[in-house]
């Protein structure tokens, strides 16, 4: 009996769970202020963090094994689009994988914003903060200061929402 109400509980309680853990992991502070590293894409260029001061990033660690990860890039590439200009998407790809498989990965889920190299294993210096479990994305205003982490799938509505509410707070987003 008591297995039963538990399993009822929880099946009701998941949701509303869910729910209220995304609402405090995508406003929790991030833990190291202005973080940098620097990291090659598909065509070998670096790119550090710190060349996009000025602009909005969302960070996104992701793998292609990972479902979850799959089902989010559509919403990364519509934030990605939709933002042009004022905020920027960049893909770190956390896994091994030969590099033309992964060239061919990205076009075929026509993804624009660039996509990062790091491994299964990546260095500390490459990352902006944990990433305990895929998807991760940390939100890194135009300041280079990471204002939230979210551990799990994001939509480009919940990152539009999440930066208008903290330009209203903070008089233009720490510029």
């Amino acid at each position: 009996m008591m297995s039963r109400i538990t399993g009822y509980l929880y099946t009701i309680a998941s949701p509303v769970l869910v729910s209220l853990l995304t609402a405090v992991l995508l406003t929790a502070p991030a833990q190291a202020d202005r973080p940098d590293f620097t990291l090659p894409d598909l065509e070998g260029q670096s790119h550090s963090l710190s060349d996009y001061r000025g602009r909005w990033v969302l960070v996104n660690y992701w793998a292609t094994w990972c479902p979850p990860c799959l089902e989010e890039l559509p919403e990364l590439e519509v934030f990605h689009n939709r933002s042009a200009g004022r905020a920027v998407v960049l893909g770190v790809n956390m896994e091994t994988i030969a590099e033309d498989e992964l060239r061919s990965f990205v076009e075929e889920q026509f993804l624009s914003f660039p996509i990062l190299v790091a491994s299964d294993r990546p260095k500390r210096t490459q990352l902006v903060g944990p990433v305990e479990g895929l998807p991760t994305s940390y939100l890194v205003a135009p300041s280079g200061e990471v204002v939230a982490r979210q551990v799990g799938q994001i939509t480009a509505e919940a990152i539009d929402g999440f930066i208008a509410r903290y330009e209203g707070q903070n008089d233009g987003g720490g510029n």
